[in-house]
């Protein structure tokens, strides 16, 4: 576990240029905080004792602001940057050098049961914000845009953003559009279109009637 821990300090000053010395490190970073309380709760639960490892996590949370179930798996090297309202589902498992920003979560969707939270690959960037959603696989070298939400699995060496998430790169090259159909309908934008076509109706409706009336009159003067 304090080969693991090592590993999460190296990943910090890895990949925040904000990190002076270890003495800042460890003494500053909620989520280096959070990471190292998780693995003490979560030795505590593979041994059975969960009341205990629950206790923790809660300390945890309350500490960081960081809620990590202790039955969750965690890679090594692991760096949750800021981390401010970071939630991790008890059967996530994060791979290793993975990164997550604030407001992340990775959890289920209500409506499955044993394993029902994602698993995230190796190397994986996952950005402020953005919500990763029931048991789905993440591929390794995998990045998540900020707000995004991640319903389905992606492969390796994708860059994925939106809501739904969809995949806009792969392997360094675009994704054409026409690959990309699958979003959700959303009921107030087709609301605004059906408002829209029948207000474009109703219009060509008064043109008409108002040319009749037009060429009525000018037919009526033509004849007095």
């Amino acid at each position: 576990m304090f080969k693991t821990i090592r590993e999460d300090i190296k990943a910090i000053f890895e990949r925040d240029p904000a990190a002076k010395n270890i003495v800042e490190v460890i003494l500053c970073y909620s989520g280096l905080h959070a990471i190292i309380l998780h693995r003490i709760a979560h030795w505590f639960y593979n041994k059975g004792f969960t009341t205990i490892a629950r206790i923790i996590s809660q300390f945890s949370r309350f500490l960081t602001g960081i809620e990590i179930h202790p039955g969750a798996k965690i890679g090594k090297g692991v760096f949750i940057d800021h981390g401010a309202g970071v939630v991790i589902g008890e059967t996530t498992e994060i791979g290793d050098n993975v990164t997550i920003y604030q407001g992340v979560t990775l959890g289920g969707t209500g409506k499955e049961k044993g394993k029902r939270h994602p698993t995230i690959g190796d190397n994986v960037l996952i950005s402020a914000g953005a919500k990763i959603l029931g048991s789905i696989k993440i591929g390794n070298n995998v990045k998540v845009g900020a707000g995004s939400v991640v319903l389905d699995p992606v492969p390796d060496n994708c860059t994925v953003v939106g809501v739904p998430g969809r995949v806009v790169i792969q392997n360094g090259h675009k994704v054409p559009r026409t690959d990309l159909d699958h979003h959700l309908p959303d009921p107030v934008v087709e609301m605004i279109k059906d408002l829209q076509n029948r207000i474009n109706y109703l219009e060509e409706l008064i043109l008409k009637e108002k040319d009749a009336e037009y060429k009525k009159v000018d037919k009526l003067g033509k004849a007095n």
